[in-house]
């Protein structure tokens, strides 16, 4: 019986013509800006959400930290959700190497607003606090379930950032899952976020690889912060060249996950073992049974068929569609959610 993962959407392999892209791909030094490429791959995305430089990274957590520390001064203050990736997801990253404290908003499903960004600025004048100076998003929201923000809410956060001159960073982890989602315009984003982190091993199926966006005031020591944060690369157009492949062709696929996902959704809420099904946006499912004490033997009945989720804990369980869920898996799921007893 073959294996159904849906821990996570970062568990896919190349496919063959990704395979292809990366064994012929043209390579270099990109220590010295000399893989052809990752200059391609760099240039495309800059083009693409219109903003003036972007930088090849390993992971999606380092360009996030990168970006932190590009916006910051030791003893800041950011300003994001309590569930955002760059505090609960990076190993405490933010006061490590960038000496920032967090402040944590009460927000919805990993989302917060223009006035709480207000409400949680320390005022510039008053010593005895951390000085704020950036706020970073997440869209779409891990935690909140794949949640996508409204832009015109993310309009109004620009109007606060740029009165009380913070920097705005978006962890775009699941970005094209929301632009793909809601038919949205990258172009929009680069024009009111400085720095912007897409990562291409999640939805867009590379091996690794996160690309940090931004304008050219904030980036310029990004090559120097990458090196510091051990990031600097060599031949790494091969995965470069992956991030090429997915962008010309797995984009617009993401909605086969979204589709995926809304009817996994709508089959566990009929089923009486649960109690909860968040709303379903984009590729993650997050649910809940009616007792905590089922989740072992729920876990274990799915572990026989062969299939994996994830517990997030108190009792939040998490799905994730992907690039190598495929139909034939999608409906065997399906019938194993509705036979299960409890």
């Amino acid at each position: 019986m073959k294996e159904i993962d849906l821990r996570s959407d970062t568990v896919t392999k190349p496919t063959k013509g990704m395979m292809n892209a990366i064994v012929n791909a043209e390579v270099g030094d990109d220590v010295y800006k000399e893989d052809p490429t990752v200059n391609e791959l760099e240039e495309k995305l800059a083009k693409m959400f219109g903003m003036d430089e972007a930088l090849f990274f390993p992971t999606g957590s380092m360009a996030n930290q990168a970006a932190i520390k590009l916006h910051t001064q030791p003893a800041d203050q950011l300003i994001c959700d309590k569930w955002a990736h760059v505090y609960n997801y990076e190993g405490g990253g933010a006061s490590f190497n960038s000496g920032v404290s967090c402040k944590l908003v009460d927000g919805h499903r990993g989302m917060i607003t223009a006035s709480q960004v207000e409400e949680n600025i320390n005022p510039p004048d008053f010593y005895h606090s951390p000085l704020t100076t950036l706020v970073c998003l997440e869209n779409t929201t891990n935690k909140g379930g794949g949640a996508c923000y409204d832009f015109e809410e993310i309009k109004k956060i620009r109007q606060v950032c740029d009165a009380h001159n913070l920097g705005l960073h978006l962890d775009g982890a699941r970005l094209f899952n929301a632009l793909v989602a809601k038919k949205e315009d990258p172009k929009e984003y680069g024009k009111l976020f400085d720095t912007i982190s897409v990562c291409l091993s999640k939805g867009l199926g590379t091996p690794l690889g996160t690309v940090l966006i931004g304008n050219k005031k904030v980036m310029k020591n990004a090559m120097r912060v990458r090196k510091v944060l051990g990031g600097g690369m060599r031949q790494v157009g091969f995965m470069a060249a992956a991030g090429v492949y997915a962008l010309d062709n797995h984009v617009e696929r993401l909605a086969e996950d979204h589709k995926r996902a809304s009817e996994i959704g709508d089959v566990l809420g009929e089923q009486e073992y649960v109690s909860e099904v968040e709303p379903v946006e984009t590729n993650i499912v997050i649910f809940y049974l009616k007792r905590m004490t089922d989740e072992p033997a729920f876990m274990e009945a799915l572990q026989k068929q062969n299939i994996r989720i994830s517990n997030m804990g108190q009792g939040k369980l998490r799905i994730v569609t992907h690039l190598d869920y495929s139909e034939e898996m999608h409906h065997r799921f399906l019938n194993v959610l509705r036979e299960i007893k409890l």
